[in-house]
């Protein structure tokens, strides 16, 4: 071989360095995450302590432990200075109860672990949350994302152009925001289940449902369809890659919290939209960020994980939340080092910020649904919906076995609220699927239906709290927790 032909083959080669997995892990070992649930300290919520070696990510990961589990956090004190990472978290089931059932206790402990080395999350503790969605193990998943620009009737478009391509739906979680539309579908291989593999098969699907979502867009708009088939073990979480979906389609741009975007003070106590305000602290090196908005389940997921998916780490937090509002306070840098002296990027974290709150915020009415499980039950739910005149603003459903559960969020077709009586025949029309109704309002009030399937359910109670000052009793909270990590006291 001429010397030439060997140097031209060595430059194709990557070299990387080897890590001894036995080193790699060494702190783990040495000193293992301390995950202590005390039931005792706080009169009105459990609290989960967690002490552990330091690592990327590792707040968000606990964080959605938690929120998969449809735990409440009131509060929230974190610090993670200096390689070592201490946590706080104030929880309570959906009913405001403290957490009692010990298999639950100890699904907690073994999950926060598992997420600190990097291992599966266990699956020993089997729950259906208040939506219907269950921990549940998977082996291998084949899932459809979708984003583009929303109308009425999409959803029971796609759902039924999967059925008619004999596409079996598992899972369907879908938010509409600003005019756009993320969802994620789960499907299996017809009614004998199993992923989609053939790479034909999901060419055919991704192009027939293309068609689907491009009938109504303008030229030059956004949108994107895209099959996957993956280990679960390996999946980006679900409502994370919803995030990551909608900020990639640019949802976040058409955004305009108060004072100019939000990114101002908020001078207004009584105003409930979300507010975002960013500072520098020169002498620690931080921006601090400070976000008030009103309260709502999975809203500190929602914030650490754009702030993750941005590339910003979290140094120390304090969370907190009373009534029907709350306030976020962060101490962040990025991972890169550089500082936000740029004033577009500044306004952009903010926007995205705001964004990330009101994707989830619920429009119209919430009808819930527990139903024997079919082929094509998903397709002819939608399909009543869009023939009533009804659009989807959200959509969360799961099956488990031959049970689907889950949730719709419908509006009429221009978004304001729909006809009680029009919901009442489509229900009547869809049978005994549908076994509740809510006003998806800040008080979400149970509306009554005369029709015999419904049945309206109790809800979560708001347990006021004491509050306490944010940026005064930041440093001297994060002090005492880091160096005794015990009871905080406000």
């Amino acid at each position: 071989m001429r010397n030439s032909e060997k140097r031209a083959m060595d430059t194709n080669v990557i070299y990387e360095p080897y890590i001894d997995p036995d080193y790699e892990f060494l702190d783990e070992r040495m000193y293992p995450p301390r995950v202590c649930i005390d039931n005792d300290t706080c009169e009105y919520s459990t609290l989960i302590k967690v002490d552990s070696a330091n690592k990327d990510g590792i707040l968000l990961e606990m964080v959605q432990v938690l929120t998969d589990l449809d735990l409440v956090i009131s509060k929230s004190y974190i610090s993670s200075d200096g390689g070592w990472f201490m946590d706080v978290f104030h929880v309570t089931d959906q009913r405001g109860n403290k957490l009692t059932d010990e298999s639950l206790i100890h699904y907690i402990q073994e999950a926060i672990c598992a997420t600190r080395r990097g291992a599966p999350t266990p699956t020993t503790y089997t729950t259906i949350t208040s939506l219907g969605r269950v921990v549940r193990p998977l082996q291998m998943d084949t899932a459809l994302e979708m984003t583009g620009t929303d109308r009425p009737g999409l959803m029971s478009e796609i759902l039924t152009a999967l059925l008619e391509r004999g596409c079996s739906i598992t899972d369907t979680v879908a938010w509409t925001h600003n005019t756009r539309v993320a969802c994620i579908v789960h499907v299996e291989n017809g009614p004998g289940g199993g992923p989609i593999t053939d790479p034909i098969q999901q060419a055919q699907v991704r192009d027939f449902l293309q068609s689907v979502v491009e009938a109504h867009h303008v030229k030059g708009e956004k949108r994107s369809v895209r099959f996957t088939t993956i280990p679960a073990v390996g999946r980006t979480h679900t409502e994370r890659r919803l995030h990551q979906l909608m900020y990639a389609d640019g949802d976040y741009e058409r955004c305009s919290g108060c004072d100019g975007g939000g990114t101002g003070t908020y001078k207004n106590s009584g105003c409930d939209r979300a507010h975002v305000n960013i500072e520098n602290c020169e002498e620690k090196g931080y921006w601090i960020l400070n976000v008030r908005s009103r309260d709502r389940p999975k809203l500190l997921f929602d914030t650490v994980c754009v702030l993750t998916d941005l590339g910003y780490v979290v140094f120390h937090a304090v969370v907190a939340s009373k009534g029907s509002m709350a306030e976020q306070e962060y101490f962040i840098r990025h991972a890169s080092g550089r500082r936000l002296n740029v004033e577009n990027e500044r306004n952009k974290l903010a926007l995205c910020l705001i964004a990330a709150i009101e994707r989830r915020i619920s429009r119209g009415l919430r009808l819930d649904l527990c139903s024997r499980n079919r082929f094509g039950l998903l397709s002819y739910i939608t399909r009543v919906f869009r023939e009533s005149g009804f659009s989807l603003s959200r959509m969360e459903v799961t099956t488990q076995n031959d049970r689907a559960f889950g949730s719709f969020y419908v509006t009429d077709a221009s978004g304001h609220d729909v006809n009680l009586s029009t919901v009442d025949l489509a229900i009547r029309e869809i049978g005994g699927s549908i076994i509740s109704i809510y006003k998806a309002s800040r008080s979400s009030t149970p509306i009554p239906s005369s029709s015999t399937s419904l049945r309206t359910t109790t809800h979560t109670r708001v347990e006021n709290v004491p509050r306490f000052s944010l940026g005064s009793l930041l440093w001297s909270q994060l002090e005492r927790v880091s160096s005794s990590f015990g009871v905080i006291r406000l």
